[in-house]
């Protein structure tokens, strides 16, 4: 894939993400035969001219962290994509206009303290270099038509990255077991889903560490301040106008979110 096709295929991804208007996937037209790598290239295509639009990134996020989705989507490893400034939402609210099929799911994020650089991290080393954990609503948002596409194509399109929301209870990581950590979603009232914090990859931190090893094959490191998304503990669940989003987790309170038209 030549440099002109990337930046043909994530300047295709950010129109619709800028119309708010869904595309069919790009395997099932344009690229059929679209690799991993070359969806990675994509996504890096599509996150630097995101930087050039003057967005700057606040972290990456963990994608297919749970054994039932790697097993679903046919891999052996997450993926990965990354938060920009503006996908983090301010006050209370967010606006149905603003995407085009939004799914919330309840995470831990983890704010680093120190950088940390692969190859060989473990889930210790990265308790170690965290400064803090706070619980997160995590908003994804396929570009793609009824959110139908490959592994390929969620890499490309920035592994559906849309919108966070981040609560306001702040614990060091050794004030709490992850692991164990009991999570529930729900929509006006009503639980939609419930996890711990072992649905993702054993542990939050193991996450992490994934993310860091995966960089490292492309050079790159997690840097101190970033705030990872680990990769939901609980599943998407489908957000419409009017509904009260909100995600408990034991030891970190709750975080919510009303949706208007």
């Amino acid at each position: 894939m030549n440099a002109h096709e990337k930046e043909e295929l994530a300047a295709f991804l950010l129109e619709a993400e800028e119309k708010k208007q869904d595309v069919v996937r790009i395997t099932a037209e344009k690229r059929p035969n679209l690799s991993v790598e070359e969806a990675y290239a994509i996504q890096e295509t599509l996150v630097d001219t995101k930087r050039k639009q003057g967005k700057s990134v606040v972290g990456p996020k963990m994608g297919l962290t749970s054994k039932a989705k790697m097993q679903q989507m046919n891999v052996e490893e997450p993926i990965y994509g990354y938060i920009f400034d503006d996908m983090v939402v301010s006050g209370d609210s967010i606006s149905m206009s603003s995407f085009i099929h939004p799914k919330a799911e309840a995470e831990v994020a983890f704010i680093l303290g120190e950088d940390i650089e692969g190859p060989g991290i473990s889930g210790a080393q990265v308790l170690g270099a965290t400064k803090y954990v706070v619980p997160a609503l995590e908003i994804i948002d396929s570009r793609y038509e009824n959110f139908n596409f490959t592994l390929p194509d969620v890499i490309a399109d920035n592994a559906s990255s849309s919108a966070v929301v981040f609560g306001t209870t702040v614990k060091k990581p050794e004030e709490l077991e992850l692991d164990v950590i009991g999570t529930t979603l729900s929509i006006n009232g009503e639980i939609k889903d419930l996890g711990a914090g072992a649905a993702v990859l054993g542990h939050p931190a193991n996450s992490v560490a994934m993310l860091a090893n995966m960089l490292h094959r492309k050079g790159q490191k997690l840097e101190a301040g970033q705030i990872i998304l680990t990769g939901g503990i609980t599943g998407a669940v489908p957000v419409s106008v009017g509904d009260y989003v909100e995600a408990s987790l034991d030891g970190l309170h709750s975080v919510h979110f009303s949706v208007k038209e």
